[in-house]
């Protein structure tokens, strides 16, 4: 059965960049920036699946962490 979309969670890496990770799926990838971590999830994506079952929605959610000083 074809998925319609696969989700990715996006976090800022400890090294600097970003890191995505599929949630269902073991799919995996980094960049160092936004516009190639797309690239990169796209291409991650394409290879995870076959030609038939890529999904045609890939949702992104970004978790970004912020401390408040009081």
């Amino acid at each position: 059965m074809k998925e319609t979309e696969v989700i990715f969670v996006v976090e800022e890496s400890n090294e600097g960049g970003y890191e995505a990770r599929a949630l269902n799926h073991s799919i995996f990838t980094e960049a160092d920036d936004p516009d190639m971590l797309k690239a990169n999830i796209i291409d991650a994506v394409k290879c995870h699946f076959d030609e038939a079952n890529i999904p045609s929605v890939i949702r992104l959610h970004f978790v970004r962490e912020e401390l408040i000083a009081v």
